[in-house]
């Protein structure tokens, strides 16, 4: 069986993307493994698929598998990459686009500049929802990690985050504890683990250590669940500049209720054909 894939990346994070509008696509985990596999596939951090909507009013439909090929609800970066790929590839001119994912609904947007903005939703705290096993809601909750506790935001943004505050990203413990987190019994789904540095009332640095992944070089949804937890703690104010070890992205938000919208570029690496 052979496939047409194109390798995109926002600021570093990286993407197989396959069409499966125009080429019926139906992978097993194994076979996503094997795509996502820097040594014996094409290698990425997750697997995108654009299929055609299952509900009216939308234009697509968009699925993520991480690198171990566990579907997975959102992912901002590769959100830029989605209305980039269809744009490119032809499959609409609009350039602005509705496109379901298992959380819902989201708007990607691409700019004159080249840039995109995604319409991330309305973050939610509420610990069901998340899912984070809590008896509350409150903006920072401890969190034991092996021997200490550490004192997390908890957000979805259509994916579970949990968000802390370090001195500096540089010596943050992200490959130590970001596995901890990751699989902490108290996220039933596992988690996002993000590393936030605060640098001034506009700017933050931020490292994540993504569920299914490992760490990657930024993360759309962590560095809005970032901002979204820096600006609820008092800490930023809205746009917030997020810098990754990939780039920049900008994140704006107004307060609850309201949507997060992230700004950052979405690349085109090559295209090409693999045999599975």
């Amino acid at each position: 069986m052979k496939i047409k894939f194109s390798k995109m990346h926002g600021l570093g994070n990286d993407f197989v993307v396959l069409d499966g509008v125009r080429q019926s696509i139906d992978l097993s985990p194994a076979q996503l493994r094997l795509l996502a596999s820097r040594n014996f596939g094409i290698g990425c951090d997750q697997i995108l698929l654009v299929e055609k909507p299952s509900q009216a009013g939308v234009d697509f439909r968009y699925r993520i598998f991480n690198a171990d090929g566990g579907e997975v609800e959102q992912c901002g970066n590769g959100a830029r990459c989605f209305v980039r790929f269809v744009h490119d590839q032809g499959l609409t001119d609009k350039r602005e686009i509705r496109v379901e994912t298992l959380c819902g609904v989201i708007a990607p947007r691409l700019e004159d500049n080249g840039l995109v903005t995604v319409d991330m939703g309305v973050p939610v705290f509420d610990p069901e929802r998340i899912p984070f096993v809590s008896p509350s809601s409150a903006v920072v909750q401890p969190l034991m990690v092996g021997d200490h506790e550490v004192m997390i935001t908890a957000i979805s943004m259509g994916n579970p985050h949990a968000v802390q505050v370090v001195p500096d990203v540089d010596t943050a413990p992200v490959t130590r504890e970001g596995p901890q987190i990751e699989a902490h019994p108290r996220f039933p789904r596992r988690v996002n683990a993000g590393f936030m540095q605060i640098l001034d009332r506009s700017a933050i640095r931020l490292r994540v250590f993504e569920r299914g992944a490992g760490e990657t070089l930024a993360c759309g949804t962590g560095a809005c669940a970032a901002v979204v937890a820096g600006i609820s703690r008092g800490l930023v104010d809205s746009p917030v500049r997020v810098e990754t070890r990939g780039g920049e992205l900008s994140i704006a938000w107004s307060g609850a209720g309201t949507p997060v919208l992230m700004t950052g570029p979405a690349v085109t690496v090559f295209t090409g054909e693999i045999e599975l």
